[in-house]
């Protein structure tokens, strides 16, 4: 695959993938295109090998697999992880508000976003709503309103003339409360035909339900919840004077979801590409990650190993003595894919001065002696060893000793499997901003590394004893 249709098909991604849910829903629709089978974690699992599977989680993270046709149940599993969720804002359960004659809409930050970057920007609307039907069951709906819905300006320079001496410093809770309208609300009909005077309901404005009840096809009084983002309208696009930059909102971290997705469907994209595959190859994508992943869609919960427990377990060898899970998690490995830091061209001294990854040199190996990050110096190299065969470039990243790190799912799969982990990510500028930026070039060596994984990571392996 040329990398131009490959970042193209990035933008597809991004554009699609507004809300977590939404980069599920793509990456089930893609993986159902590509001849994987949804299963269902509520019911048993008939496997084979040569199969390929998937199942999603809360339609917020997702796990899919590709059994290899040598596969017995204590072989090994290779994992890339990343993770579907981004900073943003999210509507609270009581979102009306209304202050100085304007509609407003109550809001709730999610994650380390950089918050000021929300300010001025055209904003909608994107998540998941409950539908009630007539027969009284219910539908789990996922929407997004495309057009500019919501706005957050800043005070003009004539009513804050220190702003720019002293900063920009906004309250949280009184500030970044975005504007939906002017003037009253709209009334909605009742189920009894009648109409009510009242311009909210269930806590919110029936101008915003009657928005949403318009995009599903459905009635205002129907909608039983909601769970939305407030989402940037601006479309992913490529930029720079050679448009060697991919320019977005939620690089970190769907740019790393896109790469895993992608490798593990085009490495098993024939019959033949599971052949000789001893293991099996893994892509897990995970939710709540900018909190801490402590949620049952999160990498805190055991999705990974209970999925790994099952799938052995379904090829374990009768006449094994020892227990095939324990021996398959022993042989696995796990790359945590997560944007990297690249280094600011007007900020260079923010980071150490041997390690400054640059945008388009690679994807950069993460290192921390305190283990915010869960690069060893076996599992380092190990993925570096998957590159150099393959000709691919990677760098590596260490923080400053005067800053503090930043973590990822790496330590927190590491430690609750007991599976080797390297951290390594696409670098990036404007991490956590409304609009990021990364090298386009990056994601197709991501992409390319990813694949080289899958496919040729067994033998690399079998090469390095540790303990004997």
């Amino acid at each position: 695959q040329s990398g131009q249709t490959l970042v193209r098909d990035l933008l597809d991604y991004l554009n699609e993938s507004w809300t977590q849910f939404h980069a599920t829903a793509e990456a089930k629709r893609q993986l159902i295109a590509s001849g994987f089978h949804l299963l269902d974690e509520n019911e048993e699992w008939n496997l084979k090998a040569g199969g390929r599977y998937f199942f999603t989680r809360n339609m917020s993270s997702l796990v899919a697999f590709a059994v290899g046709e040598r596969y017995s149940g204590s072989n090994g599993f290779h994992v890339i992880a990343a993770h579907t969720d981004s900073p943003c804002l999210k509507l609270k359960p009581k979102s009306a508000s209304s202050k100085a004659g304007y509609l407003m809409v109550g809001v709730q930050t999610y994650g380390a976003g950089l918050w000021h970057t929300w300010f001025d920007r055209d904003l909608s609307l994107g998540g998941r709503v409950i539908v009630r039907a007539d027969d009284g069951t219910f539908s789990h709906r996922l929407v997004k309103i495309k057009r500019p819905l919501l706005r957050v300006p800043t005070l003009a320079i004539h009513l804050d003339r220190t702003v720019n001496t002293d900063g920009f410093k906004p309250n949280l809770e009184s500030h970044l409360i975005p504007l939906l309208a002017t003037g009253p609300g709209t009334a909605f009909s009742k189920p009894d035909g009648g109409s009510s005077d009242s311009s909210t309901k269930d806590g919110h404005h029936v101008l915003l339900l009657q928005m949403l009840a318009n995009e599903l096809g459905c009635k205002v009084q129907d909608i039983a919840d909601i769970e939305l983002n407030v989402c940037d309208t601006q479309p992913s696009c490529l930029g720079g004077a050679n448009e060697e930059f991919v320019i977005s909102g939620r690089l970190d971290n769907l740019a790393s979801c896109f790469c895993a997705l992608r490798a593990i469907i085009d490495s098993c994209s024939t019959p033949e590409d599971l052949d000789n595959e001893h293991a099996v190859r893994m892509v897990a994508l995970f939710d709540n990650e900018e909190v801490g992943s402590d949620s049952y869609q999160g990498a805190g919960a055991p999705t990974i190993w209970e999925a790994i427990r099952r799938i052995s377990s379904a090829f374990r060898q009768q006449h094994s003595r020892e227990c095939a899970f324990s021996r398959a998690i022993r042989k696995s490995f796990l790359v945590s894919a997560d944007m990297a830091h690249g280094v600011h061209p007007n900020f260079s001294d923010k980071h150490d001065e041997n390690h400054r990854p640059v945008l388009q040199k690679g994807l950069v190996i993460k290192h921390n002696a305190n283990q915010r990050y869960a690069t060893s110096g076996v599992t380092g190299f190990l993925l570096k060893e998957v590159a150099r065969s393959h000709d691919l470039p990677v760098q590596e990243f260490v923080v400053r000793n005067d800053m503090g790190c930043g973590s990822t799912i790496g330590p927190i799969l590491a430690s609750g499997m007991g599976i080797r982990t390297v951290d390594c990510g696409i670098p990036q500028l404007s991490m956590h901003s409304v609009r990021e930026i990364c090298g386009k070039e990056d994601v197709e060596s991501a992409y390319r590394l990813f694949k080289a994984f899958y496919r040729t990571f067994s033998g690399i392996d079998e090469k390095l004893t540790v303990d004997f």
